[in-house]
């Protein structure tokens, strides 16, 4: 048992960011996860980094500051991700098409604002286009349309992200212990003390801080009530649904917004790994039911996408997946497509913090907001790159190039195997090389994404991958881009790490 300033509960976006930023500042710090970082709403995304173009809308139609304010929030942060980890994070145009003149000014000047509204943060500026400038960008299109606009956010990889900012904090000193679900909390006069864990063995442990954290996103309510019983919820829970498709809706690397349905929700069609991502519904349902794929809202998305894209057949679907949204519950019972998402840092009277609400973009805001809360602990925080990436954005790139050059001789897969490595683990990628046992380890095992042997070592050696679905689903994305191809590696997968542990049983150990 030891005594730390923090422990964190939940290494999705928000608990890995307060862990890293705290580690940073100097405090000492343990982060407890129940099972895989990013294993639920962390790696369940849009994909997207943006700063909310239906919160701008609303905030102008409600005349309502809330919004705006989060926008330029996100804004700030959408540059401030890409900077930090330029291979996993990257500027995407978005074609927002128009039926008419009026509509065409209308966007423009909403995106007009949201450029502004972003400052010095800004990526390239919203254009406009005209119908056969949209038709060349996305020739599956075949809608009479006036034109459309064509606006910037941030694409990037959510699970690989998170990812490294449990790995960078595990780095700077914090202790990360994964499969380690927390049952209880100890407390006196009224007050926490510690947080009870239990690992899959059954075995307990005791966990003390002055300052414990409930980051555990849309399971929050339950955190909260096992501290304080008559706590009472705060939070409503919206699935998103996302559908991929074989072929490329997107050839010229455009997504699309697709600003009307027929119930007034938003649908994106991205590019995607060469694949096209469709989605997101938003429908309120209970927490457990967070991750259901539903026929009803596969449905809704084929029928919404072949409205714009006639060509398009569901039996092009390869994947498809969902991940809850936490929001923190309105007055009135607003339905979750109209909820800001707005964080919280709560604190209850026994000394439970928790982190409500909040996206991904601003998961860092959220973390810097729960440690103002916490006092302001520690002192001033030290530069600390993510694993993977150099002091400042430009050396990264610097550095990339040089590696990818490299890597596509070195590779059997060449250019796509380089670009995949870079991709998930930007300059680490050549300690990857290096540390695989010979070429043949290096082999691509699939032509959907170019896992490889080597791949699969390296994260179980230095990323916590401890089951098949953590290494075909998060450190790679190939369970999210094509679920029957990670089905045929899920045994190939399943028998290395059952070697791997075999010869290292200390791998499944708490950290001392």
């Amino acid at each position: 048992m030891q005594t730390f300033d923090l422990v964190v509960i939940g290494a999705g976006s928000s608990g890995a960011c307060l862990a890293l930023e705290a580690v940073r500042r100097g405090l000492k710090v343990a982060l407890l996860e129940a099972h895989d970082p990013a294993i639920g709403t962390s790696s369940r995304s849009t994909k997207l980094l943006h700063g909310g173009v239906r919160y701008l809308e609303l905030a102008f139609k409600r005349a309502d500051p809330a919004q705006l304010k989060l926008v330029r929030e996100a804004l700030a942060e959408r540059r401030y991700w890409i900077d930090q980890a330029p291979y996993l994070a990257r500027e995407l145009r978005i074609a927002l098409p128009t039926r008419h003149a009026f509509e065409q000014l209308y966007y423009r000047l909403g995106l007009g604002m949201y450029d502004q509204l972003a400052g010095a943060a800004n990526l390239k500026p919203t254009q406009g286009l005209n119908a056969a400038q949209l038709q060349q960008l996305l020739p599956g299109l075949q809608l009479e349309l006036h034109g459309g606009l064509l606006y910037s956010d941030g694409q990037f990889d959510d699970a690989r992200l998170n990812l490294l900012l449990v790995l960078t904090a595990q780095a700077a000193g914090v202790v990360v212990q994964r499969d380690c679900s927390v049952v209880g909390f100890e407390q006196s006069n009224g007050r926490l003390q510690a947080a009870i864990s239990q690992g899959t063995d059954g075995r307990q442990q005791r966990w003390e801080a002055p300052r414990i954290v409930n980051a555990t996103g849309i399971a929050a309510d339950r955190l909260r009530q096992l501290a304080q019983p008559d706590a009472p919820p705060r939070l409503l829970v919206s699935r998103g649904m996302h559908l991929v498709l074989r072929a490329s809706l997107c050839p010229a690397g455009v997504g699309l917004l697709i600003p009307h349905t027929r119930d007034g929700r938003v649908l994106f069609v991205l590019p995607f790994l060469g694949r096209t991502l469709v989605g997101t519904t938003d429908q309120a349902c209970p927490a457990d039911a967070a991750t259901q794929v539903t026929p009803e809202e596969t449905t809704y998305l084929v029928e919404h996408l072949q409205q714009w894209f006639p060509g398009f057949s569901a039996k092009a679907i390869s994947a498809s997946w969902a991940g809850g949204r936490p929001l923190i519950q309105p007055a009135g019972g607003a339905s979750s497509s109209r909820v800001v998402r707005e964080h919280e840092v709560e604190q209850l009277p026994c000394g439970l913090i928790s982190l409500l609400g909040g996206k991904w973009t601003t998961c860092r805001t959220l973390a810097l907001d729960a440690l103002r809360v916490m006092g302001g602990q520690g002192s001033q925080a030290q530069p600390l790159p993510l694993l993977g990436a150099a002091a400042t954005a430009a050396e990264t790139g610097s550095a990339v190039q040089q590696l990818r050059a490299q890597l596509v001789a070195e590779l059997p897969g060449g250019a796509q195997q380089a670009a995949h490595l870079i991709g998930s683990y930007g300059l680490r990628a050549r300690q990857l090389l290096d540390e695989a046992p010979d070429r043949a380890a290096l082999e691509p095992l699939s032509a959907v994404v170019p896992v490889s042997v080597a791949e699969w070592r390296f994260n179980h050696r230095h990323e916590l991958a401890r089951s098949s679905d953590d290494l075909l689903q998060r450190r790679s994305r190939l369970g999210f881009l094509d679920q029957a191809e990670a089905e045929r590696l899920t045994a190939a997968a399943s028998g290395l790490l059952e070697e791997l542990n075999s010869a290292s049983p200390s791998s499944h150990q708490p950290n001392p």
